[in-house]
């Protein structure tokens, strides 16, 4: 930037407004149809990606890391932390999923580019059963990316970053760690991850490999009586412990993991700036929540959705997510957090009544006064009419 002095640099917005209106002043008759920045910005970051799978391996008795490789343009640039979006037709059912990208941005570029997701499941989940079950070499899926505010900023981070993991959660810090031993991210990681049993740890020997001065992991078991380091669960004595000087710390876990955590920093008397936590899905039983209507538990409503000039009636149940409905009927909704937070699936509710996740809601206070809505994170207690977005 170029400093002229103040007169005139206050006068910049003035001149650049002069400048635009000669510029269309002696512009010529022809139309300009192409807009050359928005398609480089197209070709850098596509809306939909096709993405072939080069392998499969399992990264623990109850986990599989899915390769990814690009089938056509190259993968667009992302952050470690951030996370790919999947799309998925199981049936007649259309849907998304996030997964955070477990391996790291440097090995998505080079000869042989990749990303990775890292998928675990424990008993009969949807679309874990898909992948575990149908997915094989050579298959080719859609998805986009990235997405995502989780990831490392040192003009707003520590240089000490405490991570805090639970199960699956781990996959963005493994992004991380990895990216800070190839030398391209430079900040101190220590990770405390949380799992139940030893047999049972995600990427344990590969963070075992990682460990230097500026990465280092602590397991922490809840389980298994026979482990030789920490065990219970991650208490503030604990993060304390293992916490130096101004830290930042890093939350991604599930549910259960994050409303623990969250009282055990409080208890820290950690400053609000301090804590950022990775968005982690709808709660599986909603009408546990403080609020939700008890006449709406174990009901199913008639939801009436409006595309254009389409209009479809399908039955909506009380106990999950408006958008899960949608995708059940087979009607397309674009979602990519599913936890109320990214917006892509903004909707607008026409007539009813809905119940919004408080642990989940992403909206904007316009949004909230004018009837708009995210149906990834809101759930029917009433019959509803909805105006959807047409993909």
């Amino acid at each position: 930037m170029k400093v002229h002095g103040f007169l005139k640099d206050i006068g910049g917005a003035g001149r650049v407004t002069r400048r635009r209106r000669a510029a269309i002043q002696n512009a010529g008759s022809q139309i300009v149809t192409r807009d050359p920045i928005h398609e480089t910005a197209l070709s850098l970051h596509p809306r939909t990606i096709a993405l072939r799978v080069a392998g499969i391996r399992e990264t623990s008795p109850t986990a599989r890391t899915f390769r990814l490789a690009p089938e056509g343009p190259p993968l667009p640039v992302f952050q470690a932390g951030q996370y790919l979006s999947m799309d998925f037709q199981i049936g007649k059912t259309i849907t998304t999923r996030p997964y955070s990208i477990s391996s790291a941005p440097f090995e998505a570029r080079g000869a042989n580019p990749f990303v990775e997701i890292t998928v675990r499941k424990k008993g009969s989940t949807f679309v874990p059963d898909y992948l575990f079950d149908h997915i094989k070499a050579g298959d080719v899926l859609t998805g986009s990316m990235p997405h995502g505010q989780f990831f490392y900023e040192p003009l707003r981070d520590s240089e000490n970053v405490v991570a805090l993991a639970g199960g699956s959660g781990i996959t963005p810090f493994y992004s991380m760690a990895r990216e800070i031993a190839y030398g391209k991210l430079d900040f101190r990681l220590t990770i405390l991850y949380g799992s139940a049993n030893a047999d049972d740890i995600i990427f344990r020997n590969e963070l075992n490999a990682l460990e230097c001065p500026k990465i280092h992991t602590v397991h922490v078991l809840s389980e298994d009586p026979d482990w030789k380091g920490e065990k219970g669960f991650l208490t503030a004595e604990l993060i304390k412990k293992y916490s130096e000087g101004d830290t930042t710390y890093l939350v991604c876990g599930p549910q259960a993991m994050y409303r623990f955590v969250e009282k055990e920093l409080k208890a820290l008397q950690i400053p609000r700036r301090r804590i950022r936590r990775e968005v982690f899905g709808t709660p599986k039983e909603i009408a546990k929540y403080p609020g939700f209507p008890d006449a709406a538990i174990g009901k199913t409503f008639q939801l009436t959705v409006r595309r254009g000039i389409h209009e479809d009636t399908i039955p909506a149940s009380s106990g999950e997510p408006v958008a899960i409905s949608l995708e059940r009927a087979g009607i397309p909704i674009g979602t990519h957090c599913r936890s109320g937070e990214c917006g892509f699936c903004r909707s607008q509710l026409l007539s009813g009544n809905l119940f919004v996740c408080p642990d989940g809601d992403g909206r904007r206070k316009m949004d909230r006064e004018r009837g708009w809505f995210h149906p990834c994170a809101s759930y029917p207690v009433s019959d509803l009419t909805i105006k959807i977005p047409i993909l």
